[in-house]
């Protein structure tokens, strides 16, 4: 079916919304404030400092020029005055440059230190929000935004701040203005209504642009992935996808570039017309100024510095008031960003809620557990009775979508059920704090994550906070046969692994299964999960792999999902789902006497191998 075309305009973002979103600015500082104090207080003098500077300097140019004048008119030349201004001048410029600079200065390093510090919350964010929301694409969306404008939010605060010490500019030369001539400020107010038009026309048009197509830019960036990358290349070039992936996104990029091409071009005719206005305004203040000099009102002292003001009060203005429609743009994505933190998930505290039981006693124990996805109406699993006893090794056995995963996910509590309860030693599991009852658990899922670091770092992930502790490492690479991996590296342990840094090895399916089990082994967990965990294995490798892991949890609790039927016999027990519902539980020997779906399966999968 043809891609149903995106309408080419955006939608629209009107001033007072943008103007509104300036209430998440104080915030804002506040955590830019926290992220050096010091360096925060001594831009901000720099900037009071250097907003003076402009209309000394223009005084002092006025008192050059008239000490010119009346020394050129004088008979005996006195030009000691005249060398102390300009060395005034002289030194008002060096002091504003260097000011100047120690203002970039500590913008791009206030900058760097915020951008980090904000890369750093979304991740810890992230951690801290429930699965479902993680799976949902709204999210995605808002994640997608708080994750933009991680630059441009540098480039706010330079500008917020910029936009301050521009008002004690814009004040001072006001000032100045107003003691030669009040009238030129009506020239001024003139000159710069242009420029105000044309700002709350425009406002909020670019992030409207960007917010509707926030998901057309999460594709663009996953076709981009797709269509160049060693994960994908096998495919992209057995099956000739390179020229269908590179038209789909340019197609897609193309219809983005025209509501580009069409705000710019309208942005930009607008504001060449009241630029013409404003600059007819400015010129008439001028020429009014010329007039007033050749009658006598004014010195060449005071043209110079009328001039030089009212030109540097208009390109000041119209700045200020262009900054702002940009400081309202980004203050946008601020707030995107500030949504995105406060972002509320399930557990809210910690209060109220039960100390772990040391050692789990009789068990888990699921009572006519439902679960349905947010905004489904479809039941993913319903009526689940069943029990996980303490020290038992339980498998789970079901054709694919039969909720074997999102057991194990309710179980873990990234999901809490829609209906029923999980109970552990007969309390509800919602009575203990959430992050501490997932330590219980080590799980390997099927579509582990080869992270693309060291080996050391891949085993230690499963209790990062000892990856220092080189002989739990060695011990979770020798029970999950990792170490027969880390003996055919180069560098052992310190090997980087994956292809996307210098000096990586990737690695097969199979060795990178034996690290992803590592970790487990790591963790040393009360209660260990293993979701087709032996899948990229051969099946001598599979045998020893369960072998091992029955001798290595003797006491300890563990769920076992497998394919593989021959791996499922040596569980205590099986529970065979179908649809969503429990069809029957009880031993290998029980199932196969019942003679229902897990003999079939069984029977089935055994003629294979005859």
């Amino acid at each position: 079916m043809p891609r149903k075309k995106k309408s080419l305009e955006p939608n629209q973002i009107n001033f007072r919304e943008s103007f509104a979103s300036l209430k998440f600015v104080p915030r804002f500082f506040k955590e830019i404030r926290k992220v050096n104090p010091m360096l925060f207080y001594v831009n901000l003098l720099c900037r009071v400092v250097n907003a003076f500077l402009p209309v000394l300097i223009l005084y002092v140019g006025k008192l050059i020029i008239d000490e010119v004048v009346l020394q050129i008119a004088a008979e005996e030349k006195d030009l000691d005055r005249l060398w102390i201004l300009v060395a005034v001048e002289f030194g008002l410029a060096v002091i504003s440059d260097l000011i100047s600079r120690g203002i970039s200065l500590s913008d791009g390093l206030l900058g760097d230190q915020y951008s980090i510090n904000t890369s750093v919350k979304i991740i810890k964010k992230t951690s801290e929000l429930n699965l479902d929301q993680l799976e949902d694409s709204e999210f995605y969306d808002k994640l997608e935004r708080a994750r933009q404008q991680t630059t441009g939010r540098v480039g706010l605060m330079s500008n917020i701040l910029t936009q301050g010490e521009d008002v004690v500019v814009i004040l001072s030369l006001l000032g100045g203005v107003v003691a030669f001539e009040p009238w030129l400020i009506i020239l001024l107010v003139v000159s710069i209504i242009p420029t105000i038009i044309n700002e709350i026309k425009f406002s909020g048009t670019s992030y409207s642009l960007a917010l509707s197509w926030t998901q057309e830019r999460r594709e663009l960036d996953y076709l981009r992935y797709a269509g160049a990358s060693d994960v994908t290349a096998k495919e992209v070039k057995l099956f000739g996808l390179s020229d269908y992936l590179a038209n789909r996104f340019k197609n897609l990029s193309d219809t983005y570039y025209m509501q580009s091409k069409k705000l710019a071009k309208e942005r930009a005719g607008w504001g060449s017309f009241f630029n013409v206005i404003g600059t007819s305004a400015y010129y008439g203040a001028y020429v009014f100024i010329i007039f007033r000099t050749v009658a006598g009102v004014f010195s060449l002292g005071d043209l110079a510095f009328l001039s030089g003001s009212f030109n540097r009060l208009r390109s000041k203005l119209q700045g200020f008031f262009t900054r702002f429609t940009a400081i309202t743009e980004s203050a946008l994505y601020l707030q995107d960003y500030f949504d995105f933190l406060d972002l509320t998930y399930t557990e809210k505290s910690s209060e109220g809620k039960l100390p772990l039981p040391k050692k789990i006693e009789s068990g888990f124990q699921f009572k006519n557990v439902g679960f349905k996805y947010p905004k489904s109406e479809k039941w993913v699993v319903q009526n689940i009775n069943f029990q996980l006893k303490a020290g038992e090794k339980l498998a789970f056995v079901g054709e694919n979508g039969a909720g074997k995963t999102t057991l194990i996910k309710l179980l873990l509590r990234f999901y809490e059920p829609t209906e029923g309860e999980i109970l552990l030693d007969g309390i509800p599991v919602k009575q203990y704090k959430q992050s501490d009852y997932q330590q219980y658990f080590g799980v390997i899922f099927q579509d582990f994550v080869k992270f693309e670091l060291t080996l050391r770092e891949n085993i230690a992930m499963g209790e990062i906070q000892e990856i220092g502790d080189q002989l739990r490492i060695d011990g979770a690479a020798e029970k999950s046969l990792a170490r027969e991996v880390v003996s055919e590296l180069p560098l052992g342990y310190n090997q980087q692994l994956g292809k996307r840094f210098k000096n990586g090895k990737d690695l097969s399916g199979g060795q990178w299964q034996k690290i992803a089990i590592a970790r487990a082994y790591m963790k040393d967990a009360g209660v260990l999960i293993l979701d087709e965990p032996t899948s990229a294995l051969d099946a001598r490798a599979e045998t020893e792999a369960f072998d091992r892991f029955i001798r290595l949890t003797e006491g300890k609790t563990a769920v076992i999902i497998s394919h593989r039927f021959s791996t499922v016999r040596i569980a205590d027990r099986i529970m065979v789902l179908k649809d969503g519902a429990v069809l029957e539980i009880g031993t290998h020997q029980e199932l196969m006497k019942n003679d229902k779906l897990y003999a079939e399966l069984f029977n089935l999968q055994a003629a294979g191998y005859q």
